[in-house]
């Protein structure tokens, strides 16, 4: 025994020269080290993000009914390779202009993306941060995951063609506008708005261009009927669940890659500090949920807790790297409990979102970029509320200008027929679930 106890003793002894409770070195590496390790984090973390357009996919397709699932994965497919090839085009100088501002501070720059020339041969790369290339991919992860929030709100009785029209302007001209105002260096930047990885920029953008979609398009037939609220369940609650973890797992990438650098020590250590509070927010989320549901229904709501753990996501997504790992825990709870009240809310006012879309990343959103102020002494609570209110006209107005528009000209909604029948049959001519006919 006495053996045993000196050796543990002679172990946490030797523990500091491990590097056990150092101080952070910040001292960067040589130039070109730091941007391999750079570069590399954006790639890796850029494809944890890309996985999250399976999530989005998985959760749809579970949340819907059985007739439409095949439409689901459709649009979710078709806006993510229209969000890559427009956000090329258009989005990506338009987000980050640099120097080559059309209106300083407010619009940027209308021109296709480039990259270095291959090896970085013939060309005197700016080697202090990382490549064009995986900046680019890992910016345009964001951008396809704000169109994947408008799909599920708008589910079972948009078309196809509309939907993705407006997709095509979403990632190309209102998405990067408006992210140039704070992660371009523009005029929200300037004013001191703080939002780490997006809790405004991108999750209320799209639950803002979601909820002025839903209200246009109306609610689904039958969805509200002599003033009470018709439940619709979803087609395949394991899809919903699996769904949840992937973006549960893709949000580490969101999170963690939005610190920008991999070039010191200081910068890994926040990363990690980053994926811990980013995975306890959504415990939180969840959990605060399950309990909710179990007092307020008697029993708990799978479909409430899985979107508590997204709403706890999105909560601590404008600032993951400040709280410590209780309060990312309460940030996270906070945002599952505005789910909870939420959702019978929209129903009051007859607003109709399939998935829970709008209290996830709109309601959360808001709640988490005010939440910055609780942990972040650079924060002003002022500066937050109005960068929201910003963003939200800019989003509202310009989404409903885009969909009225499609809507006198190409029609936004699926005729009665089409809806009663589904989307899978009428618009595309197969279903998901051939076996189970009626959906």
């Amino acid at each position: 025994m006495r053996l045993t106890t000196l050796s543990l003793a002679a172990l946490v002894a030797a523990l500091p020269s491990l590097g056990f409770a150092q101080e952070v070195d910040e001292t960067p590496l040589n130039a070109d080290i730091g941007f391999i390790f750079t570069t590399f984090m954006f790639l890796v973390t850029g494809f944890l993000v890309f996985w999250m357009a399976a999530g989005f996919a998985m959760l749809e397709a579970g949340l819907v009914r059985g007739k439409n699932v095949t439409m689901q994965l459709m649009k979710n497919v078709a806006l993510f390779s229209l969000a890559s090839i427009f956000y090329y085009l258009i989005g990506y100088n338009l987000m980050y202009p640099g120097d080559g501002w059309s209106i300083d501070g407010i619009l940027g720059a209308f021109s296709p993306a480039s990259l270095e020339p291959v090896g970085l041969a013939d060309t005197e790369a700016d080697l202090t941060y990382a490549s064009v290339g995986s900046d680019f991919f890992f910016q345009l992860m964001f951008c396809a995951a704000t169109a994947s929030i408008v799909s599920g709100a708008m589910a079972e009785r948009v078309k196809l063609w509309p939907f993705l029209i407006f997709t095509v302007l979403l990632t190309s001209v209102i998405y990067p506008i408006q992210a140039s105002w704070k992660w371009g260096g523009g005029f929200l930047n300037e004013m001191g708005f703080l939002d780490f990885a997006g809790s405004t920029v991108v999750h209320s953008v799209g639950g803002w261009a979601a909820l002025t979609g839903a209200i246009i398009l109306g609610p689904r037939i039958g969805k509200y009927k002599d003033g009470r609220t018709v439940p619709m369940p979803g087609s395949n609650l394991t899809l919903a669940t699996l769904g949840t973890f992937i973006l549960w797992m893709g949000w580490f990438g969101f999170n963690g890659g939005s610190q920008l650098y991999m070039d010191t020590a200081g910068n890994v250590s926040d990363i990690s500090r980053i994926f811990s509070n980013t995975n306890l927010a959504a415990a939180g989320g969840a959990l605060a949920v399950l309990i909710l549901t179990q007092v307020l229904y008697k029993k708990p709501d799978l479909t409430m807790v899985l979107n508590g753990a997204l709403a706890g996501l999105v909560s601590i997504t404008a600032e993951p790297l400040t709280p410590s790992l209780g309060a990312s825990v309460l940030i996270g709870a906070i945002g599952g409990v505005i789910v909870v009240f939420a959702v019978p809310m929209l129903d009051r006012f007859k607003i109709d979102d399939v998935v829970g879309a709008i209290p996830v990343h709109l309601l959360a959103g808001i709640w988490g970029t005010l939440a910055v102020c609780l942990t972040n002494s650079d924060a002003s609570f002022v500066t937050q509320l109005i960068s929201i209110i910003v963003v939200a006209a800019f989003v509202v107005v310009a989404s409903a200008v885009v969909w009225l528009v499609l809507k006198g000209l190409m029609g936004l909604r699926v005729s009665e027929e089409a809806e009663i029948t589904g989307l899978d049959m009428t618009e595309l001519g197969m279903e998901a679930y051939p076996e189970f006919s009626n959906g």
